[in-house]
């Protein structure tokens, strides 16, 4: 019989967290192991719990949910990350990413769309809710040619061209677009972008747009309202 995936809620609405709940226990390869209202509840249930996957509110009580993904992650690097938030803005959702969260999910989309971030999450993959993934996307975008000050395996051996065709595809550009931009045929595009994917191992925007992320493509400064 094939285990459960183990899953631990950390959000201090009881009704929410009941909500969630139902959800996931309706949907039978998961379970739902633990409920903490704040981080250090959070951090205590996951010791004594070992959940396969933690979802994680960023407006916690005693602390912030991007301190609670840090230490989790730190601590528990096989656990996977799912945060729901009531916040949508670009910089929590890429502090999140760049804290270790596997996933972000807004809460007016968790009735539809939880259950979908929690698989891909649980089978390696970054997810992202579609609300506002075209956002933060975007913001990639805006803000070509910084320095990276962090270091991803692979970049160093992108060519210039493909760091700058690398901005424009996680900024959500089709080929033709790029080739128009860069005066060069939409084929030659489709080759910088499968070179860059596989050099630096990634399978979709998504997760080219976390890389871009902790490269420092990202000034999140500019973001704060």
């Amino acid at each position: 019989m094939t285990l459960k995936k183990r899953i631990l809620i950390v959000d201090d609405h009881p009704l929410f967290r009941e909500g969630i709940k139902a959800i996931i226990q309706g949907d039978g390869p998961y379970d739902v192991v633990g409920e903490a209202g704040s981080a250090s509840e959070g951090l205590a249930l996951a010791k004594k719990l070992a959940p396969d996957l933690s979802l994680v509110d960023i407006s916690l009580p005693d602390r912030s949910g991007f301190d609670l993904i840090r230490e989790l992650k730190g601590t528990y690097e096989a656990m996977q990350i799912l945060v729901l938030s009531m916040h949508a803005k670009v910089d929590y959702i890429v502090k999140a990413f760049q804290a270790g969260a596997s996933g972000y999910l807004t809460k007016e989309s968790a009735a539809e769309m939880l259950i979908s971030g929690i698989k891909q999450a649980l089978d390696g993959k970054y997810f992202m809710d579609g609300s506002v993934s075209h956002q933060v996307i975007k913001k990639l975008a805006e803000l070509p040619g910084k320095k990276p000050v962090a270091i991803v395996e692979g970049y160093d051996s992108l060519t210039p061209r493909e760091q700058e065709v690398m901005v424009m595809v996680a900024g959500g550009m089709s080929s033709q677009k790029i080739a128009e931009e860069l005066i060069i045929s939409p084929k030659t595009v489709e080759n910088h972008r499968s070179n860059i994917m596989r050099k630096l191992n990634v399978n979709n925007v998504i997760e080219l747009a976390r890389h871009a992320a902790k490269l420092g493509l990202i000034d999140l400064e500019l973001w704060k309202e």
